[in-house]
């Protein structure tokens, strides 16, 4: 269960990331709300994760996961560049999501 804990916490991640960006520096209030709501919740699911889940491996796939997804997100919903080194990066990311996955430290 801590893993399904982790991993809806990375995608409040990502969705808190994109709340921000689209608040314009906090001042759109309804994508303000969004991202506090989101965050809180995301800190409290890595949290729980966390109570089982090695320190490194939990953060390291909660980050990979907010980093890898707003990077798909920049690209499908705001037109940001999808360049071979940024897809490559992205896929390295992931890489190392899996690799913390199966690496037997939880």
């Amino acid at each position: 269960m801590a893993w399904t804990y982790l991993l809806v916490a990375g995608l409040l991640e990502v969705l808190w990331a994109f709340a921000m960006k689209k608040s314009a520096g906090f001042t759109v209030l309804g994508p303000t709300i969004l991202t506090f709501v989101a965050m809180i919740a995301s800190f409290a699911l890595l949290s729980i994760a966390m109570r089982s889940l090695p320190l490194g491996t939990a953060y390291a796939v909660w980050t990979g996961i907010g980093a890898a997804g707003a990077f798909l997100a920049g690209a499908a919903f705001m037109g940001e560049a999808l360049t071979p080194m940024r897809v490559v990066a992205a896929l390295l990311i992931l890489s190392g999501i899996v690799l913390m996955k199966f690496s037997g430290g939880d």
